[in-house]
């Protein structure tokens, strides 16, 4: 989809919002094509080299000319040094970015703001596979038809038990750390059970790259991450939709089912046994247990997760 430029008018009244407000930034290298090996296969960098790294409002300042100088940034930004990025941030909640190139240069690090100034543009919803849909309840103000929308998360095998080596390799440090902090916080809690729900939780905050929306703060669906016959989990931008630790809603899960048959659903209740934070408090992963489910409800996620029958 092309960029949505502003016009000239509009940039210099973004300008001038950049040099009078020093909002933060974020900085995302741009992956550059690679000329590949001997036998013309392409490397691709690791997941982690093109993470976008957040420049807070204190480590940089706009000068009238269009630059902005970074005051003591993250280390990490020093090796993009003479290579192309994308910095993104908001205007008055209107997502906008530019491409430049990350210079040295006496005063310490600089990027040039350029001529064209885009806006972000939504990106159209990839097709979800049609495994499962959802929709959680709560009571806001004696109001009790207030939901959020469950969505699978792109990736993640719902049904199928989860796995160490479904986490990205460059991924698997910090996937680990997580994992120890919070099988101790589970145990201290005596909600640990098996333990299989933690590894699409540190999968999630060890891998999922937050990026800039068109629009700042719109809520989003929660990301389901894993279900089985005693638990959902789920997985989102901190502040989204906060699920609060120990309080109970409401669950209405559907399953598309061969013709002539529509579909199945699924309604029951379930608590929050615990939220995982990633270690910025940006993500969040809610691990539900559920409080009431039928019991041929029970046996149909058992068998459909296990493919085997619950006697």
């Amino acid at each position: 989809m092309e960029a949505a430029k502003l016009t000239g008018i509009e940039r210099e009244l973004v300008l001038q919002y950049l040099i009078d407000g020093n909002v933060p930034v974020t900085v995302t290298p741009i992956e550059e094509e690679d000329p590949g090996t001997d036998d013309g296969e392409k490397v691709k960098p690791a997941t982690s080299a093109l993470f976008p790294i957040a420049i807070k409002a204190e480590q940089l300042k706009v000068l009238e000319q269009g630059i902005i100088l970074l005051t003591n940034p993250p280390q990490n930004v020093k090796n993009f040094i003479d290579k192309k990025a994308r910095v993104e941030f908001y205007f008055n909640r209107l997502g906008l970015y530019f491409e430049t190139t990350i210079k040295q240069i006496k005063a310490g690090l600089a990027l040039v703001i350029p001529s064209s100034i885009s806006r972000i543009q939504e990106t159209p919803a990839a097709a979800r596979p049609t495994q499962i849909s959802a929709q959680l309840y709560f009571s806001v103000n004696q109001k009790t038809d207030v939901h959020i929308d469950c969505v699978p998360a792109d990736g993640y095998q719902l049904f199928a038990k989860p796995v160490w080596k479904d986490i990205a390799e460059d991924a698997q440090v910090q996937a680990k750390k997580y994992l120890e902090e919070f099988i101790v916080h589970a145990r201290q809690k005596g909600v640990a059970g098996s333990g299989v729900q933690l590894i699409p939780v540190v999968r999630y905050l060890s891998e999922k790259v937050l990026k800039m929306e068109s629009v700042q703060n719109r809520k989003s669906p929660l990301e389901i991450l894993f279900i089985n016959h005693e638990r959902i989990v789920f997985g989102q931008k901190a502040g989204n939709a906060d699920l609060q630790d120990g309080m109970e809603y409401a669950l209405e899960m559907s399953f598309p089912l061969p013709r002539p048959l529509s579909e199945r659903k699924i309604f029951g209740t379930c608590r929050v046994e615990s939220n995982y934070f990633d270690k910025n408090k940006e993500l969040v992963c809610v691990v539900c247990r559920y409080t009431s489910l039928q019991e041929e409800d029970i046996r149909f996620l058992y068998e459909k997760g296990t493919g085997e029958k619950l006697i």
